[in-house]
């Protein structure tokens, strides 16, 4: 009896610790956009690559398929009826969108895009580290081309879980 007690404590530990372990290793969920900077590699410069105050939301499914959305929080409020070609060039170039399916493991989670907003980036990869604080995911580039310009920068989004019950 002792030693079936013990063998089972020994299996729920080691239950309990695969779930925490699972748990840690999930990007499962929606994550609203805090905030969203570059640096650029040659002077060390950091900027603001959505503005101040970007907006934008990223959600992980547990069917792994993945969509993002920023957007600048500048943009300026236009209509249909009004909206002219230099308007809708300048609303396209201040957003960012992508949707595909993703692999993550734990450190690393690659999102493999089958549809974006400028049709560049359908068909590709883009690989980005990831580190957590608290309920903050945050994605880091390593150096690579800024589309807009070409310099040679990191990028780094930080991502807050949001709560279903909880409006912005």
């Amino acid at each position: 009896m002792n030693r079936f007690w013990l063998l089972s404590v020994g299996l729920a530990l080691v239950l309990c610790s695969s779930v925490e372990t699972f748990a840690a290793e999930t990007l499962e969920g929606t994550y609203r956009l805090v905030a969203a900077t570059r640096t650029i590699v040659a002077t060390g410069e950091v900027e603001d690559s959505f503005g101040k105050n970007p907006v934008g939301y990223i959600i992980y499914g547990k069917e792994r398929r993945m969509m993002v959305l920023i957007v600048r929080s500048d943009r300026p409020r236009l209509t249909f009826a009004t909206m002219n070609d230099t308007q809708r060039t300048a609303l396209f170039d201040s957003m960012a969108a992508y949707s595909g399916t993703y692999d993550f493991d734990g450190k690393t989670v690659i999102h493999h895009i089958d549809a974006s907003w400028n049709g560049i980036l359908t068909g590709t990869d883009a690989v980005r580290s990831v580190r957590r604080e608290g309920n903050r995911v945050i994605l880091s580039t390593g150096a690579i081309p800024t589309p807009t310009d070409g310099k040679i920068s990191t990028s780094e989004l930080v991502w807050e879980r949001v709560d279903a019950d909880v409006r912005p």
